[in-house]
């Protein structure tokens, strides 16, 4: 297991962990690093419509073992079994966070992340069910945005990132910010 401390200074100075395999762990500072302003987000249409037919349930920090087995179980991951116990120890501790979306069958997917200060390093999404992640994404950006979040970081662009208004800065644009958003008190709950 990777010890809190170790995990939590690394996001601190803008390195995250990953897994190469089941025994490797690799750790990156990507240049440039993707965010999602939480000042400037948008939620896309498809979202919002699953939104108000209340297709999914949302929870926080419900199953947070479930949702990281939930990302990690895809052909290709880099969250393996040492990663795993070491961000349940996160949970355990109150800086790690999962955002559930349920519907009548049960977790139909999720994400979760570390909180520190005000600052959120998303981890990973997952869909046992098309829409589930990315009403789990759009509540989590409201509640981001609600409690005084000041960062919302995604490591990684892709096209889903994308839609929901993500954006590539320079790095060290991302430490200054990630800076600012650790002096601000815990908020997440």
């Amino acid at each position: 297991m990777i010890s809190p401390n170790i995990l939590l200074g690394a996001y601190s100075i803008g390195y995250f962990p990953m897994a190469e395999g089941d025994s490797n762990i690799s750790w990156y500072s990507p240049d440039p690093r993707t965010i999602i302003p939480l000042d400037s987000y948008n939620i896309p249409r498809s979202t919002k419509q699953l939104i108000r037919k209340r297709s999914f349930r949302i929870e926080l920090d419900t199953t947070y073992e479930e949702v990281m087995r939930g990302c990690a179980s895809r052909e290709e991951t880099w969250i393996n079994e040492e990663i795993i116990a070491s961000y349940v120890e996160l949970h355990r501790l109150g800086y790690a966070h999962s955002v559930e979306a349920y519907d009548a069958e049960g977790l139909a997917g999720g994400l979760y992340g570390v909180a520190i200060g005000a600052a959120f390093f998303g981890e990973s999404m997952f869909s046992f069910r098309s829409g589930a992640s990315k009403v789990a994404l759009a509540f989590l950006l409201e509640h981001l945005s609600s409690h005084g979040f000041r960062l919302l970081d995604t490591q990684y662009m892709t096209p889903h990132l994308k839609m929901f208004g993500a954006t590539e800065i320079p790095r060290n644009t991302y430490i200054e910010m990630l800076r600012a958003a650790l002096d601000s008190p815990p908020r997440f709950v």
